[in-house]
């Protein structure tokens, strides 16, 4: 069996796995998503408190491991009475890790807008509330894309992890088929030319959403 043989009888089993993987993708970025949002908020315009609580946990997350974090959630909790499935697990683990870094994403974004805008919006009678929704929200999800894309790209490529705590994603289907035929070179060849194609695709959609968006006159981007 040549390689293209090869690479067509094991592309169903693939193709399962990789939509797992963008399950896992789709929703740990959502989760990070929110939450990202949440402590980027907190660190600006929170009290002391919600902002000591927001900063020790952009810290923590970002300075340990993912894969450690994931370890944690599938074979820690179990030590203390919490199972959770391997894909639970790893949409937990990954939109906790997201949330930390999108965060850092957002708060970029919205000290990228001007100071002004939220005293001309106190000024004409909003609370703080309406204008960070109406004012600087609007602002901050179009500034924030282009350094935010690359979470999402980050985050299909760092969904592989999760065949270390046995969610059947396409690097778990890789590793079985591998072990079953031995073509190991061959099977993870196929299975990087579809993260690949995936994060084109991505990548694609991103570069046409960012520049419909794009606020007119103004090219400052989030760092």
């Amino acid at each position: 069996m040549n390689f293209f043989e090869l690479a067509w009888s094991i592309l169903p089993a693939l193709l399962r796995g990789t939509v797992v993987t963008l399950e896992i993708t789709g929703i740990s970025i959502s989760i990070g998503f929110i939450l990202g949002i949440l402590l980027a908020l907190g660190r600006i315009y929170g009290n002391k408190s919600i902002y000591i609580v927001a900063t020790t946990y952009v810290e923590v997350i970002r300075g340990t491991p993912l894969l450690t974090q994931l370890f944690l959630l599938y074979f820690g909790l179990p030590s203390i009475g919490i199972m959770l499935s391997p894909f639970l697990a790893a949409i937990i683990g990954m939109g906790l890790n997201s949330g930390a870094y999108q965060a850092e994403y957002f708060r970029g974004a919205i000290q990228a807008v001007k100071s002004g805008q939220m005293m001309a919006a106190r000024s004409v009678g909003m609370n703080k509330f309406k204008a960070v929704r109406y004012i600087i929200l609007p602002q901050m999800l179009r500034l924030v894309i282009p350094s935010w894309s690359n979470e999402l790209i980050y985050l299909v490529k760092y969904s592989s992890l999760a065949y270390m705590i046995q969610a059947p994603e396409l690097m778990a289907q890789g590793k079985v088929i591998a072990a079953k035929n031995f073509r190991t070179f061959e099977v993870f060849i196929v299975v990087a030319f579809i993260y690949l194609v995936i994060v084109l695709i991505l990548s694609k959609i991103l570069d046409i959403l960012e520049k419909r968006i794009r606020i007119p006159g103004l090219q400052t981007q989030a760092v």
